[in-house]
Formats: structure tokens, sequence, C-alpha cells
């Protein structure tokens, strides 16, 4: 959290544009992380990043403080952002269409290679659970964040957080379970 987080929030909500550029700057990276886990692609992930800030910057001067960290309400909207990206655009892209300059480097090593292969497993395995066990997932171990955190942002209580993690590990684990031995584009 930043030191002076409720400084710059109240001088953001009186239109400071200063002040929540020190907001933007410091949660950006983690917002952006949390978006691009959840879509198809760098391009998109920064576009979805730039609504959320642009729609956090125009609703500044409604936010209320409610004892969580700005985070939460940030994520808020990221997750509401993802959830009418995918509405609005349910579109595949097909590998021949992909530009070679967004393709990753080829790994120089077996071990670079089995590493590469079970990350996308385990994002392929993470892509099947419901959205908010993703949502969850995500934040919990990637972005590290507390359930109390997680909580705001999800808007439940500590409780159904704690129960949903539960659940989501659980399941996840089935996923991960079932899809050893297949190849991993079948996962």
């Amino acid at each position: 959290m930043l030191e002076a987080e409720k400084q710059y929030i109240q001088e953001a909500k009186k239109g400071n544009k200063e002040a929540f550029g020190s907001l933007y700057d410091h949660y950006l990276p983690q917002i952006y992380r949390f978006i691009l886990f959840k879509v198809n692609g760098k391009d998109e992930a920064e576009d979805l990043t730039h609504e959320v800030f642009l729609s956090a910057w125009k609703n500044m001067p409604s936010y209320r403080m409610k004892g969580f960290p700005f985070s939460s309400w940030l994520y808020q909207i990221a997750r509401n952002a993802v959830i009418d990206s995918y509405r609005t655009n349910r579109h595949h892209v097909q590998i021949e269409m992909v530009d070679e300059n967004n393709l990753q480097t080829i790994p120089s090593s077996q071990d670079e290679v089995n590493t590469i292969l079970e990350m996308e497993k385990a994002r392929k395995c993470i892509s099947q659970l419901r959205t908010d066990y993703q949502d969850l997932i995500v934040m919990r171990f990637i972005e590290e964040m507390p359930n109390d955190e997680i909580a705001a942002a999800l808007n439940k209580s500590e409780g159904a957080v704690r129960l949903m993690q539960h659940r989501a590990i659980k399941e996840l684990k089935e996923i991960y379970e079932n899809s050893n031995g297949k190849n991993i584009h079948e996962a």
C-alpha cells in the first residue's frame, strides 16, 4: 500500500491528475498482470487496463473508502472489464494470424521447455474454473493478495472467500490430475 494513499485518493477525488497518476503508477503492474492472465494477449490486456484506469478516473468523485485498499476497487473494475470483454469479443485468433513478433523466443533447454509447458498447463486448468474461482486464484496466488482484500474485490465476506478458495483449489487439483497424461492442448 502506498504510504500516502489516502491523501492521493482525496486529492484525486477533487480532480488532481498528479495524485491519480501516483495511484496509477503504483497499481498499474498488478492490475495489468491480473488482466493479462485472464485474456488472450498483451494488446487486449493493455487495452483493458487502460479502460480500467480510465473508468477509475471518471468515477473517482464517487469513490468511497470502506476500510479496504484502493486496489480492491480497481480489481472490481478490472473483473467487470474482463467480463464485458468476454461478452462483446468472443473471437478466437487462428495461429496463422498471429504476428510472429508476438511469439516468445525459443527456449534453449529442456528444463525451460518443461517449465513453459507446465505453466501453460496450469493456465489452461485455471481457465476451466468458474470465473469467480479464476479471479480468486489469480488474486491469491499470483498477486498474493490477503483474503480481506480479495473479499472486498469480490464483494464477499472473508469466510466466503476462504470457502471459495478451498473449493477452487480442490477443483483445480481435480482438473489438473485429470489432465495428466493428456496432450497439453487437450487439457
